[in-house]
C-alpha cells in the first residue's frame, strides 16, 4: 500500500459501522500499518446517523481525524447523502446496489455491490457490516485477509465467529478483482 487511506464507514445506528471500523483498524495494526480510528453517532444511537473513521498508512499519521476521505462506505441512502461531502473528488463510494448514486457518479468512482442480497443468502441481517468489510478489503486489499479474520474472531461473540468469517469472505468475493 503506497497511499494513505482515509475511510468513512457509515450507516444507521445499529448496523455495526462502529464495530466494522474497530475491526478494520485492528486488522491494519496487525498488518503493521499506522492506524487511527474514531467514531460518531447521533443522539438517538439506534437508527440515527453513525460513522466510523479509519485512517491507515504505512507512514506516520499527522492528524487524528479524516480531513478528506478517499473511500466512503455507505450502508444507507441517508448516510451517503450526509457524508459524501467529506469525500474527495475522484474518491471511491462503496455501497449497496439499491442505493441511488447517480448524482455522485460524475465526481466520484462508485462501486455498487449486493451487500444486502449477500446478507439474505447468509441468513443473518446483523452481518451486513462484516460483509461490507469483506467487500472493502476485496476492493482495496488494505490488509491481509488473515489479519481481518483474526480481528473479527477477537471482536464478535464466540458463537458467531464462523458466521462472521463466512460473511467477510462473501463480501470479499463481491469485489475481488475490481479496482478501488
Amino acid at each position: 500500500m503506497s497511499k494513505e487511506w482515509q475511510i468513512i464507514i457509515s450507516g444507521s445506528g445499529g448496523q455495526g459501522v462502529i464495530l466494522a471500523g474497530i475491526i478494520l483498524a485492528s486488522a491494519a495494526l496487525a498488518d503493521g500499518k499506522n492506524v487511527i480510528q474514531t467514531q460518531s453517532y447521533g443522539p438517538e444511537a439506534r437508527g440515527g446517523a453513525s460513522r466510523s473513521e479509519v485512517l491507515i498508512s504505512e507512514q506516520e499519521l499527522s492528524f487524528p481525524k479524516v480531513q478528506s476521505c478517499n473511500l466512503l462506505v455507505a450502508l444507507t441512502q441517508q448516510a451517503l447523502d450526509k457524508y459524501v461531502t467529506l469525500l474527495e473528488k475522484d474518491g471511491v463510494i462503496l455501497t449497496d446496489t439499491d442505493i441511488e448514486t447517480s448524482q455522485y457518479e460524475s465526481r466520484h468512482s462508485v462501486c455498487k455491490v449486493p451487500i444486502f442480497d449477500a446478507v439474505q443468502t447468509i441468513g443473518r441481517p446483523l452481518v451486513a457490516n462484516i460483509v461490507t468489510l469483506g467487500a472493502l478489503n476485496g476492493l482495496t486489499k488494505i490488509v491481509d485477509v488473515k489479519h481481518l479474520e483474526t480481528a473479527i474472531a477477537a471482536r464478535v461473540p464466540k458463537p458467531t465467529i464462523d458466521l462472521n468469517l463466512r460473511a467477510v469472505h462473501s463480501g470479499y468475493n463481491l469485489t475481488a478483482g475490481k479496482e478501488g
